[in-house]
């Protein structure tokens, strides 16, 4: 297991545990942006469930590679799907959703080179 990969890991169970509260205490800001893509405000918590386990499969992934690959891999269809809906509502704002993203990407590339 390399460094890169720790970091990278790490990083990304920060950013979706953030992602995943942000989801559980209906954070406004979070809100808002879920209108303006005609998301129901009331599926906050349950988006907020594959981040939160994804962030616990990475975690396991220290020990379970495998685990790690399919969170990550979890977590690039589930930003993929969040920029696709943004898009499909002609949303083309920058938000959180492409770091995220990009995130993902880059845990599932270091966690298959494990």
């Amino acid at each position: 297991m390399s460094i890169a990969y720790v970091i990278v890991a790490v990083t990304t169970v920060a950013y979706c545990l953030f992602s995943a509260g942000a989801d559980f205490v209906r954070w406004e800001r979070v809100g808002v942006a879920m209108d303006t893509v005609g998301v129901p405000r009331r599926w906050m918590p349950w988006l907020g469930v594959p981040k939160a386990v994804a962030a616990l499969g990475l975690l396991i992934g220290f020990w379970i590679p495998m685990i790690a690959t399919a969170a990550a891999a979890g977590l690039v269809l589930f930003f993929g799907a969040a920029i696709a809906t943004h898009l499909r509502a002609r949303d083309y704002s920058f938000g959180l959703q492409y770091p995220f993203l990009l995130l993902a990407i880059a845990t599932l590339a270091s966690s298959t080179a494990v």
